[in-house]
């Protein structure tokens, strides 16, 4: 998968800001071998200008989908907890409401 002309902008100002190619790759969820062919200038728009760094996401490291998937699992299990404790408060409602938006948000 080639990155579009958008995605080499955030790229290349990703790597002009100092972010590790590892880092870069993981955000995209590409091979490190996309982010340096960004990096070397063989890749679809080599004379795509870097991206602004207001337009940059956050440096890296970045979550793995592995992590994501973990912390939905953990949070499906609090919701069954505090579900099963059988204490109807307002306050149990709220928090259950609270971790299964949690749960849709990491969907």
């Amino acid at each position: 998968m080639s990155f579009t002309y958008r995605e080499t902008q955030i790229v290349k100002g990703m790597l002009a800001r100092g972010d590790k190619q590892h880092d870069i790759a993981a955000f995209f969820g590409v091979n490190g071998g996309r982010v340096a062919e960004v990096a070397n200038g063989s890749c679809d728009y080599p004379t795509a200008p870097a991206a602004e760094e207001s337009k940059l996401p956050p440096p890296g490291p970045y979550v793995s989908l592995r992590t994501v998937f973990e912390v939905r699992e953990i949070l499906k299990e609090a919701v069954e907890l505090i579900a099963g404790a059988g204490d109807v408060s307002g306050e149990s409602e709220l928090a259950l409401d609270a971790l299964q938006n949690a749960i849709k948000k990491l969907a």
